[in-house]
């Protein structure tokens, strides 16, 4: 019988990510508190999010609003990299999210050291953005997923091409 497989990566599902954006972005347009701000969400390029609004007051509730929509979808908000809020033109404030898509190289070696310290018999194999975790037996992969689950790893993981 053939290794079963799987792998670890850093990342959520854009296309949660996008949902989240639209619907923060169709309650700041609907509530009465951002009446009159002109306030903002929507991407800002590939990998980044523009929350813009009248004031650093207004700009901070927004971005509580996208936290509150990315929990309902079910978005780590450890895939949010959220900066600091800045003045921009005409005394706007602006802050920028970007999203967390790679696996950083010194948490990956805490991931596979953490793997190795089970003692079960699969392999961990750092391939750079994504962790390869091998077996033969697919109750010790589980078991994998199961204690990086448990920990608190500042990266949302993800566990992709099950083979």
């Amino acid at each position: 019988m053939a290794d079963s497989s799987f792998d670890i990566e850093a990342g959520v599902d854009r296309q949660e990510v996008d949902n989240a954006i639209n619907q923060a972005a169709r309650e700041v347009a609907t509530r009465f508190d951002f009446k009159d701000t002109d306030t903002k969400i929507e991407w800002s390029g590939d990998e980044a999010i523009l929350v813009e609004s009248a004031s650093e007051e207004r700009v901070k509730a927004a971005l509580e609003v996208l936290r509150d929509k990315c929990v309902k979808r079910k978005v780590s908000l450890k895939a949010l990299d959220i900066g600091e809020p800045r003045d921009v033109a005409q005394g706007r404030s602006r802050i920028d999210v970007g999203l967390v898509t790679t696996l950083p190289a010194d948490l990956a070696k805490q991931i596979v050291k953490d793997i190795k310290a089970t003692k079960l018999k699969v392999t961990p194999t750092n391939m750079g953005d994504r962790i390869r975790v091998a077996g033969k037996k697919r109750d010790d992969l589980q078991e994998i997923q199961a204690m990086a689950k448990g920990k608190d790893y500042e990266a949302p993981l993800r566990f992709t091409n099950y083979k």
